[in-house]
C-alpha cells in the first residue's frame, strides 16, 4: 500500500509517496517519490507576518499539483502538514481555507511539539542501541525541534523558534538561543555519552558532502570543518563550485551552526544522520493508525 505525506515547512514543501510492505510481520518502508518546492513561506511570515498573495498563490498552484499527482498515485490515505511558517502567519487558517477550497486538499497546522513527536515516530530508535541515550535534532527553516531519548523512553522534548531562514533574515530572538542552551544543559546534565540524530535536507546534504558512506555518523569536528569550508565561499561559489541549489546554498550555513551549537553545549561527540524527516513520520502514522482500524 502506498501512503503520500506532504510537508509545507518554512523554506521548502515536500511531497512523499511511500510504498509500505509487510514482511513476516515487520513493515518495511520505501521511498518511492519524493517532490520538492523552494516556496520559502518563512521569507514573508518573519519579516511582515503574514504570507504575501504572491507566495500563496505559488504555494496553491504547486498544492494542486500535488492533490493530482496524489489522485493519480491512487494511495491508501495521505496527510498534509504545515509548520513553523504557517503556524506564524497572521492569515495561515485563512490560507487553509483557500487551500482546501481550491485543492480539495486537507492541511493541519501543527505545533512545535506535534511537529517534534511525528519527527520521533520514524521509530529511528529500533535502529540504535537502546542502552545509549540520542538527542534528536530537527533543524527546519523555522523551528529546531529536539528530543531526548534515554532509558528506552522520551524523557524530554521542546521546540524553538531557531530556523535557518529566520537567522538568514536576523529574526531569532537571542533569548531563544538562550534558553535553548539552558534546555540542553538542564535535560543533558549526567547523560553520557549522548549521540545526536539529526535530520532535515541540510544535515542529509552535509552528510553527503561529507563522503562518509560506511559509517552513518559525523563528528563533531567533521561537521566543524564542512562548516568553516562552507563558510570560506561566498553564496555564488556554493551554487557553482558545490553543485548545490540556489534555496540550499544559503540555508546550509546556519543549519550546520545551529547543529554545532546544540552538539557543544549538550557535550555530543557525534551525529548520526538517518536522512529521514517529517514527512517520514507522518507516514509511519499513517501505516499505524492503519494497523489498529485493520486489527
Amino acid at each position: 500500500m502506498v501512503f503520500a505525506a506532504i510537508d509545507i515547512g518554512s523554506n521548502a514543501m515536500r511531497l512523499l509517496f511511500c510504498r509500505v510492505y509487510v514482511v513476516d510481520g515487520k513493515a518495511h518502508f520505501n521511498k518511492e517519490e519524493l517532490f520538492r518546492m523552494p516556496i520559502r513561506l518563512g521569507e514573508d511570515v518573519f519579516t511582515i507576518g503574514k504570507i504575501s498573495e504572491q507566495k500563496s498563490e505559488k504555494l496553491i498552484t504547486a498544492l494542486k499539483g500535488y492533490a493530482q499527482l496524489i489522485k493519480a498515485y491512487d494511495v491508501k490515505n495521505y496527510r498534509a502538514v504545515a509548520t513553523s511558517a504557517m503556524r506564524d502567519a497572521a492569515n495561515g487558517n485563512e490560507l487553509i481555507s483557500k487551500i482546501k477550497t481550491e485543492t480539495g486538499l486537507n492541511v493541519e497546522i501543527i505545533d512545535g511539539k506535534n511537529e517534534a513527536a511525528l519527527v520521533f515516530s520514524n521509530h529511528i530508535e529500533e535502529l540504535l542501541n537502546p542502552r545509549w541515550a540520542y538527542l534528536y535534532i530537527d533543524v527546519g527553516g523555522g523551528s529546531t525541534e529536539l528530543t531526548l531519548y534515554f532509558n528506552n523512553k522520551v524523557v524530554a522534548a521542546r521546540s524553538f523558534n531557531i530556523g535557518t531562514v529566520r537567522m538568514l533574515l536576523n529574526k531569532v530572538d537571542k533569548n531563544e538561543f538562550d534558553d535553548m542552551k539552558i534546555w540542553l544543559k538542564r535535560n543533558t546534565a549526567g547523560i553520557h555519552p549522548l549521540s545526536a540524530i539529526g535530520s532535515g535536507g541540510n544535515i542529509n546534504k552535509i552528510f553527503k558532502m561529507s563522503g562518509k558512506k560506511e559509517t552513518k555518523h559525523l563528528s563533531y569536528d567533521k561537521l566543524k570543518g564542512i562548516y568553516e569550508m562552507l563558510c570560506s565561499y561566498t553564496y555564488q561559489e556554493r551554487i557553482e563550485r558545490l553543485d548545490l541549489k540556489p534555496d540550499r546554498a544559503d540555508v546550509i550555513v546556519p543549519a550546520a551552526k545551529i547543529f554545532l551549537t546544540i552538539m557543544k553545549n549538550a557535550d555530543i561527540e557525534k551525529v548520526y544522520v538517518p536522512q529521514i524527516g517529517l514527512s517520514d513520520g507522518l507516514v509511519h502514522e499513517m501505516y499505524e493508525n492503519h494497523k489498529k482500524i485493520n486489527s
